[in-house]
């Protein structure tokens, strides 16, 4: 069965970006590569609990969601539908950032997943009134967060952003007002949240 709903005069190279950049794609990069830098391979494997109940949680949450019909896609682009789905992926994080901190995470490790929470917060706050970009957001904040950790020659990759937005515009899943807030929100809300709790 497929999860993504497509339409024939759609832009090829636009589905491809917006489904292989996703935000679970920049989750798992974000919590692999900033749980390396925490602690190498100890890191990678705090990373990869992080990104349990930040993306995988979430995912089979959705897929499950599609197959009872109560969404059309894996990107949930109703607002409403939204709305249930980022509140279920809230107390996901939560538990996630519970378990990091009971467990004894590096600090990093905790601060990107209450990065990612904090993001999902804001973009929640605008989603009843407005679909902002998820997808801008979180590619956004994902690289803002790998610049802090790695330095700013990371910033080199923020085309990518464009990219993606560009790819959410195309496939008319969003407006050029909402990619662009999304990015400007995502990446502000997990910058500075990464580098207050880290």
């Amino acid at each position: 069965m497929t999860t993504t709903l497509t339409r024939p005069d759609e832009s090829r190279a636009a589905r491809l970006i917006t489904d292989g950049l996703d935000p679970k794609t920049w989750i798992i990069a974000d919590t692999v590569l900033i749980g390396w830098h925490a602690g190498r391979f100890s890191g990678i494997g705090w990373g990869l609990l992080g990104c349990l109940f930040a993306a995988v949680v979430p995912l089979a949450f959705i897929k499950y969601g599609i197959r009872q019909g109560r969404w059309a896609d894996r990107h949930v682009g109703q607002r409403q539908q939204r709305i249930v789905v980022m509140i279920f992926i809230i107390f996901s994080v939560a538990t996630g950032i519970l378990l990091l901190w009971a467990f004894g995470a590096p600090q990093s490790m905790i601060a990107l997943i209450a990065a990612m929470l904090a993001t999902l917060a804001a973009l929640l706050a605008v989603t009843p009134a407005w679909k902002i970009s998820v997808h801008a957001a979180v590619s956004s904040g994902s690289i803002a967060m790998l610049a802090l950790a790695y330095g700013p020659w990371v910033l080199l990759s923020y085309p990518l952003v464009a990219v993606v937005a560009w790819s959410r515009v195309a496939l008319r899943d969003h407006t050029p007002a909402q990619v662009l807030v999304g990015a400007a929100v995502g990446g502000a809300v997990a910058a500075g949240t990464f580098a207050l709790v880290r």
